[in-house]
């Protein structure tokens, strides 16, 4: 049994790409339920994101800024194995959003593999408050591609960031 007194850390892995209102809901309500989170942006080589792995990692770690979480939310970046990452910073949970129950089978099983590779960090889900339920990374790059209104959707730097890279793509 842990001492009342041991931090409790959890990571939560994403390729946040780009952030959303959602992930930081998200980040609030585990901040709930343990002292520290470590925002782990995945690098993600089989993935083509619309954002740069370094892009992504700048946009999260000014989302976080943003926020004020008071230094309870760290942000790293990672490639190779969640569960690897679990052991090296002793996580006590790995946090995952669940939107909706399409999104239930793939998590489950991520997390049925994390347990069999990293016995000692439990999976938690957390769900999204309801205003946020629909959101997705996917959905708001759409949005922002047809000049829709994204400034409820995104972190401020977010919402600069996809409006200049979408004019730098207009350009080209």
């Amino acid at each position: 049994m842990s001492s009342s007194h041991e931090h409790r850390l959890a990571l939560y892995p994403g390729t946040f790409d780009p952030v959303t209102n959602g992930h930081m809901s998200l980040i609030d309500r585990a901040l709930r339920l343990f002292d520290k989170l470590v925002v782990a942006v995945a690098h993600n080589a089989g993935k083509q994101p619309f954002f740069s792995y370094d892009e992504r990692l700048t946009l999260m770690k000014g989302a976080i800024n943003e926020a004020g979480f008071n230094g309870r939310v760290e942000v790293i970046g990672f490639t190779g194995l969640l569960a690897d990452l679990a052991r090296e910073y002793n996580a006590a949970a790995i946090v995952r959003g669940l939107r909706a129950v399409s999104d239930f089978e793939y998590e489950f099983q991520m997390a049925l593999m994390n347990r069999k590779l990293a016995r000692e960090a439990e999976t938690v889900f957390l769900m999204p408050s309801l205003s946020w339920v629909y959101l997705s990374s996917t959905i708001v790059r759409d949005v922002a591609r047809h000049g829709g209104q994204i400034s409820d959707l995104v972190p401020p730097i977010v919402e600069q960031a996809l409006k200049s890279k979408l004019a730098d793509n207009h350009e080209a």
